[in-house]
């Protein structure tokens, strides 16, 4: 047993000793975390949890190269790297076909993982999402090119928010302690090193295969979001077939955080079917 909220269990995932979360009973639901530094999934989701289990069966995994998920000495930060890891942690666990909900980064893997594998995913939420192709931010670029301080941490934590109050001291703390762990921050400075609009590009599905996307979708967006444009969000509701567009208002780049209530309620009715 530990008293690190962000240690869960523990599963092989592509051979891959992969860190995760479980709650609830039902249809499966797998949430994806972003790429901030510190960034785990129990960090990114540790108000969405508990929603979404009384509904459904909720699984957050660390994904590779990030949180308390086995950093391989081999890996290869790729796309193609990012999705047999996910596609590993979904065999791992018998879950043949599940939903996804994906933030930033996440929502690009997400996104990856629909249209490399369709057959094992129901339904998408994209959230503030990579994906598509846009012109790298300056707070995007700021915190792919983080350096670990706790003045830089909270820097980058007030540029999540709209509402800079939600930034704790405690918040900071606990991101900047699991940004300095031992190996974290070699392996996610060698993830996104500069010129870093080529990341975005490497994150990116192409248009084409977007546009045959056969899942329905859910793209939120914050429309204050300084990391990811909301024209990403545009971008993807427009190709995407099925999907649906919830743009908030007074909100930056952490909908699941700003507005977690009304996130968790929209993102439920969805993934029930409910209109």
């Amino acid at each position: 047993m530990t008293s690190n909220p962000e240690i869960g269990l523990s599963v092989a995932a592509a051979g891959i000793a992969t860190n995760y979360h479980e709650s609830g009973a039902g249809a499966p639901v797998v949430l994806i975390h972003g790429s901030g530094p510190g960034v785990t999934a129990w960090a990114n989701w540790r108000l969405v949890i508990p929603a979404l289990a009384a509904r459904f069966r909720v699984l957050a995994p660390d994904v590779v190269g990030f949180g308390y998920t086995e950093r391989p000495k081999d890996a290869r930060w790729e796309m193609t790297y990012w999705v047999r890891h996910m596609t590993g942690f979904l065999d791992a666990l018998g879950l043949a076909k599940v939903a996804i909900i994906g933030n930033s980064f996440g929502g690009g893997l997400a996104l990856a993982v629909a249209l490399a594998h369709p057959d094992r995913v129901s339904r998408l939420v994209l959230m503030g999402s990579s994906g598509v192709g846009f012109t790298l931010t300056p707070g995007l670029d700021d915190v792919w090119g983080y350096t670990p301080s706790l003045a830089n941490m909270r820097r980058l934590v007030e540029l999540f928010a709209y509402d800079t109050s939600i930034v704790t001291d405690d918040l900071v703390r606990l991101r900047y302690e699991a940004s300095i762990r031992p190996g974290y921050q070699e392996s996610y400075a060698a993830m996104f090193p500069a010129p870093r609009q080529r990341h975005i590009a490497a994150l990116a599905s192409p248009e084409e295969a977007v546009a045959k996307l056969v899942h329905p979708a859910l793209v939120i967006h914050g429309r204050d979001d300084r990391i990811v444009p909301l024209a990403a969000s545009l971008e993807l509701a427009r190709l995407i077939p099925k999907a649906e567009l919830h743009v908030f208002n007074q909100c930056g780049h952490w909908t699941q955080i700003e507005k977690n209530r009304r996130f968790c309620r929209l993102v439920a009715d969805f993934l029930a079917g409910e209109p």
